[in-house]
This record gives structure tokens, C-alpha cells and sequence, in this order.
């Protein structure tokens, strides 16, 4: 659905994508993650043609960026970081201009739909320019959908949400991916990335590593097991260290941590290791790390 190679864009000396290359499939929800400055936001602006690449190429929906612009335009969907908005229309005024521009048939049943799902129905009348920020963005992702876009670019779309409305926005994304579009997200929100995204990418000017939520916390962490004892923790560290599948073992206040390749398969084996020493186990538990931990570690060294 979205596809990259060598992709590149240079502002004068200043290299801000460097030569990214990725593979996203259709109904895929895709995590673009990165410090600010990192180029997240310029990529977008390259996929969804609205800048031209300085080399490298780039397919959305099978049109060539620099060759078919038009219509890739014509059928994605992009909430910008900062959207801009008509103040001094309505909120039904300014939905029904922009799907007049994507051609949109029925315009009125569509811009009540998504006013509807967006919670802005009420508020349909009053001039924007009175709206609050988290207003704004709602009315903004309205607008990035009108068209039914296959493909839909979503830049920092619960920035200025509370949680309430945030919830929404993620229900909506879980709704829009069971209807088989594929979503680019750019997000500072690292909880909201592990909860929706089936990939994520990390990216600083060049890509860093793109994997699972999940694989890339095994990639960074391994598996960790916590063993919990009633007593001190340290006389059964020879009795795992001597195991051959443990690969690190540490023991602090009454906790034995062990990195484990299958914890299914080598947890009965530590526990019966354990008990045969002389240890009383009190319960086994695996350390959960967030996404916000891997990312933090895969950029600490800039």
C-alpha cells in the first residue's frame, strides 16, 4: 500500500530524510516514531505529495510521489500537525467546502456522519474560531476522512485531546483498520502507539529499526522472569546460574531475575531447581517493559 526506497529529502545543507525504504501493507497500522527534528513530519509530507522528493522514490496506492501527485492527493487522508481551519465559518460550513473539493457525493449525510462519530453534531453551528484546541483536532480528523480515503495520514491526531476524547479517537482508528485502511501514524504518544499500531518504526533522519511492539521489546530486553522467594534471594544464585538456558540471572530483595530465550518451556525447570535447593517459591511473574522503555533505550545514544 505504501511502499519506499531510498527515499530522501535535503532543505538546502540540512538533510532531514535519508534515504528510507519501507514496506507497509494494506490495513496495516502503522507507528512512526521519532524525536522531534527527526524528519516524521517531512516524510509525511513527501508521502502524501504535497513536497516533492530531493531523490529516491515512493508509491501510495500504486501512484508514483512526482509523477501521479494528483492523485495520490485525490485518495488519502492527511491530519497535518498544526490543521488549519476557516474561523469564521461553522463547523459544518467547513467540512462542506473541503468535501465539495474531494468531489464527495451527498455532502450534508457525510458531514453529519462524522461530526456524529467525532462528537461535534451539537456544536455543528458555532464558528470554529470558538472551538477549543482539542475541538479543532477532532473537526480536523473529520475533515482528513470525508472522502473515505483508503490510506490516511494521521500527524500527533489526540495532541491537545483529553483522555475522554483521546479514547474516542482511538476507537475510531480501531474501527477505520477493521475496514482495511491502512493508517501512518506519526505519534508522541508511545502508550497510544503499543496499543494500536501492528508495527512501529523508529526514526532519527534514517530509519533505526522496525519491528513489533512486541518483538522489539524481546530485541532490546529479552524475556525477563521474576522468581519471588520468602527469603533472601542471593544463596540460590549458583543453583540458576548453573542452568544452561539462563542468560542473565540478578538477585535483589528476595527476587531471583532471570533472562529466559522460552519462559514456557524453562519455567518448570527453575522451579524444580529452586525447590530441590531448599528455596519456597511464593508466585512467578514475567517483567512487562512499555513501549516507551524500548524506544528510550534504541535512541539513548544520540
Amino acid at each position: 500500500m505504501i511502499q519506499t526506497e531510498n527515499l530522501t529529502k535535503s532543505f538546502g545543507d540540512h538533510l532531514a530524510v535519508d534515504r528510507l525504504t519501507l514496506s507497509i501493507a494494506e490495513g496495516e497500522v502503522f507507528g512512526f516514531l521519532g524525536p522531534n527534528g527527526a524528519g516524521k513530519t517531512t516524510t509525511i509530507r513527501m508521502l502524501t505529495s504535497l513536497i516533492a522528493p530531493t531523490s529516491g522514490s515512493a508509491r501510495v496506492l500504486g501512484y508514483e510521489a512526482g509523477r501521479d501527485d494528483q492523485q495520490i492527493r485525490r485518495n488519502v487522508g492527511i491530519l497535518t500537525e498544526t490543521p488549519g481551519m476557516y474561523d469564521r465559518l461553522s463547523a459544518h460550513r467547513n467540512l462542506a467546502i473541503f468535501a465539495r473539493l474531494y468531489e464527495v457525493e451527498r455532502v450534508d449525510a457525510q458531514v453529519e456522519k462524522y461530526l456524529k462519530l467525532l462528537g461535534l453534531w451539537e456544536r455543528r453551528d458555532d464558528l470554529v474560531g470558538e472551538f477549543s484546541k482539542g475541538m479543532r483536532q477532532k473537526l480536523a480528523i473529520a475533515r482528513s476522512l470525508l472522502h473515505e480515503p483508503r490510506v490516511v495520514f494521521l500527524d500527533e491526531p489526540t495532541a491537545a485531546l483529553d483522555p475522554e476524547a483521546a479514547r474516542l479517537v482511538h476507537d475510531f482508528i480501531n474501527e477505520m483498520k477493521g475496514q482495511g485502511r491502512t493508517i501512518f501514524l506519526c505519534t508522541h504518544n508511545l502508550d497510544e502507539a503499543d496499543r494500536l499500531c501492528d508495527r512501529v518504526a523508529v526514526f532519527k533522519t534514517q530509519l533505526r529499526v522496525v519491528d513489533t511492539p512486541g518483538r522489539l521489546r524481546r530485541q532490546v530486553y529479552g524475556r525477563q522472569v521474576v522468581f519471588h522467594l520468602r527469603d533472601a534471594a542471593e544463596p540460590f544464585l549458583p543453583v540458576v546460574r548453573a542452568l544452561p538456558f539462563a542468560q542473565q540471572v540478578e538477585a535483589s530483595d528476595g527476587k531471583l531475575v532471570l533472562t529466559l530465550d522460552d519462559p514456557e518451556a524453562h519455567n518448570p525447570d527453575v522451579v524444580r531447581a529452586l525447590v530441590a535447593a531448599g528455596a519456597d517459591i511464593q508466585f512467578v511473574g514475567e517483567l512487562r517493559y512499555s513501549l516507551e522503555d524500548v524506544y528510550l533505550q534504541l535512541v539513548k545514544g544520540d
